[in-house]
């Protein structure tokens, strides 16, 4: 039986096992991974979402010696921060790697920790879905529309994730690079509006941004602004995203019509 091991069982970890028909998956919380001292001898396949801390990637750190004994598939979720600003300009794959913030400089040295065991890297812009989307903000009261002359983020609904990852695994390709965006980078303040619609709800009053009452953090995302290219998923994985834009994904969210597909583009997903 294949075994899925993910070092950061979370909300991807969690949709992905779902499209690994007949596999077993387990995986790590903060807790565990801090007791974990052997990786589990039937693991064919490793995923890890933990982000790097100053000192790089705490997985390689911790694993290194156990990380090259040949598993059939390795994959790591980096962020397109690793493409740092590009003034609302197109980045590939193949751009040059240009953080501009410490946490996508961080990202840079944890890819290449990664480099020498030949781990696929998925690089993600702003994540969404189910229980994690501007509805769910605007229901809670934290929304804001913060409204920035030429700034563009991309986004990917949480299924799409893991069905490009499900795609890689099935369709591996050790050391190759992919960003994970959906087709339509916009203006954040567009997804606000549009949830806020669907909620049949007045959205929040534009803010200018340079009044925007914004932690460091979220300050620090409006520093970046970039179309990111999501051909290399389409053309070398063949995978068609369920959500290609914020409309079509808040749209299942809100009918409550999202399903878990057991088919991801042309291809079905079960055991080999």
């Amino acid at each position: 039986m294949k075994h899925l091991f993910c070092f950061g069982y979370g909300y991807t970890a969690q949709h992905l096992a779902e499209l690994l028909t007949g596999w077993k998956v387990s995986g790590t919380n903060r807790a565990s991974f801090a007791t974990l001292t052997q990786i589990p001898d039937d693991v064919t396949h490793i995923l890890s979402s933990v982000p790097p801390g100053p000192d790089g990637d705490p997985v390689v750190n911790k694993f290194a010696a156990q990380l090259g004994r040949g598993f059939e598939w390795i994959g790591y979720l980096s962020t397109t921060g690793v493409y740092g600003d590009r003034a609302g300009g197109e980045v590939t794959e193949d751009s040059p790697l240009q953080p501009v913030s410490d946490r996508g400089a961080r990202r840079v040295t944890a890819e290449t920790q990664w480099a020498p065991f030949k781990a696929h890297i998925f690089r993600l812009p702003g994540i969404y879905g189910p229980g994690r989307s501007q509805l769910d903000a605007l229901r809670d009261g934290t929304a804001k529309r913060i409204m920035k002359p030429g700034q563009l983020f991309s986004r990917i609904h949480v299924d799409d994730i893991a069905g490009v990852l499900a795609a890689s695994i099935f369709k591996p390709n050790p050391g190759a690079a992919y960003n994970v965006a959906d087709d339509e980078p916009c203006p954040p303040q567009d997804v606000v509006t549009y949830a806020a619609k669907l909620l049949n709800i007045e959205p929040p009053p534009l803010i200018d941004f340079d009044k925007a009452d914004l932690s460091p953090m979220a300050r620090s995302f409006y520093g970046e602004s970039k179309r990111v290219s999501n051909a290399r998923i389409k053309n070398e994985l063949g995978y068609k995203l369920l959500y290609p834009n914020y409309r079509v994904g808040l749209d299942a969210i809100f009918n409550s019509q999202f399903v878990i597909p057991t088919k991801v583009g042309t291809q079905t997903f079960d055991s080999p």
